[in-house]
């Protein structure tokens, strides 16, 4: 892990805020350390004999993972290279092509530190999920449930990490019957290329519920919905031209200009290419 401190943004910063928050500092698990972020670690190294500075180095870093030590370590569900070559191959793609996606949309682990996989609810979509199930979500509107049940998209909602669980469990349970599951559970992005689940059935899965179990055995099996996705959705041709600007309008719409996608996607297969 490199040394990162007030006003990082990085997939360490999103591990740290994981850590943090799992021992129960009231941190929004993003890649970004904020002020929240900065007194909660101030706190902790205060808690752990540590020299109080907010800069978390190889001490700190130390420090956290061996209170976590019983947290999802694992490597059985962990990308490797072989899985990018394999890639590579079945789709005839370029590797630093395949290397530098993976690193630019990716952004770290598919996996939470409890083992599973990273998800992101939305519940403007949960809202549009249940009408195409004839159900009104009109009806199930209340101050209780705000934070998983709106029309518009508003991002004041996410909360990151093992969080966004709570709430998909509560746009599930919603509803006795399946559908409120099945919405909910195609209401979120899942894993490593995050991919929202109501996209598992058009690109190839049987139904939601194999695309959320594939979702929960490695990050081999994001890959291969990432494959499925591009497949289906025409993308390969973009990738294979390295016409970053295309893909990332296609893949993360027209913010990417504001992220400048195509830009860290270029400078990635460049970095990769040599």
């Amino acid at each position: 892990m490199r040394t990162i401190k007030l006003g990082i943004k990085s997939s360490e910063v999103y591990y740290l805020n994981e850590l943090l928050a799992k021992e129960g500092y009231p941190v929004v698990v993003s890649d970004n350390f904020g002020a929240a972020t900065d007194k909660a670690i101030r706190d902790f190294q205060l808690k752990n004999n540590l020299v109080v500075d907010g800069v978390v180095g190889l001490k700190t870093w130390s420090a956290l993972l061996e209170k976590n030590r019983a947290s999802f370590s694992s490597n059985s569900k962990l990308l490797s290279e072989q899985n990018l070559i394999d890639f590579s191959h079945q789709f005839n793609l370029e590797l630093a092509v395949v290397k530098a996606v993976n690193e630019v949309e990716s952004n770290g682990k598919g996996f939470l530190v409890d083992g599973r996989p990273k998800i992101l609810f939305e519940g403007h979509i949960f809202w549009k999920q249940l009408e195409k199930r004839n159900i009104n979500p009109r009806n199930y509107v209340n101050a209780s449930n705000q934070n998983i049940l709106f029309e518009s998209y508003n991002r004041k909602y996410y909360v990151g990490g093992a969080e966004e669980y709570n709430r998909l469990e509560k746009a599930a349970n919603l509803g006795a019957d399946k559908s409120f599951r099945d919405a909910a559970n195609c209401s979120a992005s899942w894993g490593l290329f995050q991919i929202m689940g109501f996209n598992a059935v058009p690109i190839g899965y049987k139904s939601i519920d194999e695309y959320v179990a594939k979702m929960n055995e490695n990050e081999g099996e994001h890959l291969k919905a990432f494959g499925m996705f591009l497949e289906k959705n025409n993308l390969l041709a973009t990738l294979r031209s390295k016409n970053w600007a295309a893909f990332a309008l296609r893949y993360n719409g027209p913010a990417y200009k504001t992220n400048k996608y195509d830009e860290k996607l270029m400078r990635a297969y460049l970095k990769y290419s040599k």
